[in-house]
């Protein structure tokens, strides 16, 4: 008679655990070809459940192929290929024991998720469901929610001194998916030039587009100009105003001559306004486009520094006629972002809860930057090093005077449970010139951790 342990049943109905436990043995081989199911009621009886439960699971093992029925005899194992019984792997959590669990993070450049306003945004998302109602259930316009389209032209309008209509605003679900939409925008025959050292995934993105991106260098001023007349590129995937991760600002006059050479070869710049919110000293840079006076800039922000990245919540603003191109070639998309997220950050930035937030966090992280900097000028590795920042951001660069590759260095900070990162990473080739430079993402260092972190780093540099 067969015999299951009704004991070990998950949390699924009776016959789907009788079902799925004499499916495993006809498959296992313990049940033969040919061999006859015990009937219905004396299995019922034998374990101590309902005939209608055996029923159940007879049925669907039959409906299956697994058993067959003979009239007035009952049900028959089928003939079907045995699966030799092997091991299933554990699945594991993300956040496993294997997991490391890092004593010091240097690589994470997020905004601290503590400054996330949750009363704010609570408040927010319970007035949206009570008032917007149904209307939430509704299709979206192609380019984003007109509340949210009218909110941020007036914050760029208002805090970045970018003068664009919410018709030029395209919302999408974060930095990548804009990134994906581009090449189909302005074409995959283009060449797409990116900064080099730069942020990886930028180039990752645009190569799975099917479109030929090459890095250009950059000097003391941002994008050499030069160098990217020579790679025939047409578009060019630029960070004027605070470039990751060197930390650069493009002045004006090299800003000029990007433009250019947009007109002189009918290019296009992608301008990417990473972190520009968070500038501590003097007024944010005015984007390049606020001074396009030929409609060659395309502008391109998110929230995921300045809010939360799990957010999934950007924007670009498009020139009059790459506008028109879009609603012409790609108006079939609908909008990425759900109605509710894009009420609720509508309201975030119309009523000016978005502008307190970022003056809290520029406090925040204009005292945390200057107690971290600190830290290290008087560290007992101070005479090693040398900090490279400009004011902005949440990283800066420190270069270490070592004789140590970087390779060595990162398996020794991870034998220690460390993460470090280092400007060698960004780049598309070797260049001795990047050698030895850490990019010091300072967000996650708490004041009252930097003395461990010192001693950690102390230990790493050791020669």
């Amino acid at each position: 008679m067969l015999t299951y342990p009704l004991e070990e049943r998950d949390s699924s109905p009776l016959y789907e655990y009788l079902y799925r436990r004499i499916r495993a043995d006809i498959l296992s081989g313990v049940l033969q070809a040919g061999q006859r199911l015990p009937s219905k009621r004396s299995l019922a009886e034998h374990l101590g459940v309902s005939v209608i439960t055996v029923e159940g699971a007879y049925a669907q093992l039959a409906a299956e192929g697994y058993v067959f029925t003979r009239p007035r005899l009952g049900f028959f194992v089928s003939r079907v290929e045995q699966i030799p019984a092997t091991s299933s792997p554990a699945f594991q959590n993300e956040e496993s024991e294997h997991t490391p669990v890092w004593r010091l993070d240097l690589t994470t450049n997020r905004v601290d998720a503590a400054r996330f306003p949750f009363s704010i945004w609570s408040r927010l998302a319970r007035q949206v469901l009570a008032e917007e109602g149904t209307a939430l259930l509704s299709p979206l316009p192609h380019q984003g929610l007109a509340a949210l389209r009218r909110a941020i032209a007036e914050d760029l309008r208002a805090y970045r001194g970018l003068s664009v209509s919410p018709e030029q605003v395209v919302v999408g679900a974060g930095a990548e998916y804009l990134y994906l939409l581009l090449p189909q925008l302005l074409g995959r025959n283009r060449i797409f030039a990116v900064e080099n050292p730069g942020y990886p995934k930028i180039r990752q993105v645009y190569e799975k587009s099917g479109v030929t991106c090459v890095p250009v260098p950059l000097d003391r001023q941002g994008l050499d100009v030069n160098a990217l007349h020579r790679t025939g590129a047409s578009v060019a995937h630029i960070s004027p105003s605070h470039q990751y991760p060197t930390g650069l600002v493009t002045p004006i006059a090299r800003r000029q001559e990007l433009l250019r050479w947009a007109e002189e070869t009918d290019g296009i710049i992608v301008e990417d306004d990473y972190d520009s919110e968070l500038r501590f000293a003097g007024r944010p840079i005015p984007p390049l486009q606020s001074i396009d006076r030929q409609g060659r800039v395309i502008y391109l922000n998110t929230f995921s520094q300045t809010i939360a990245p799990s957010m999934r919540m950007g924007f670009l603003v498009l020139p009059p006629g790459l506008l028109e191109q879009y609603r012409r070639e790609l108006d079939f998309y609908a909008c990425t972002v759900p109605a509710t997220e894009q009420c609720i950050l509508a309201r975030f930035l119309s009523r000016g809860y978005y502008e307190q937030h970022l003056s809290r966090i520029r406090n925040e992280y204009r005292t945390r930057r200057a107690a971290v900097l600190e830290a290290f000028r008087h560290s007992n590795f101070a005479h090693r090093i040398q900090i490279s920042e400009q004011g902005a951001g949440l990283h800066f660069l420190l270069r270490l005077n070592t004789g140590q590759t970087d390779s060595a260095i990162r398996e020794r900070a991870v034998s220690l449970r460390m993460r470090l990162s280092f400007l060698s990473e960004y780049t598309a080739w070797p260049d001795p010139a990047f050698d030895h430079t850490l990019v010091v993402n300072y967000a996650g260092l708490e004041t009252d951790c930097l003395p461990q972190a010192m001693a950690l780093l102390e230990q790493v540099f050791s020669e």
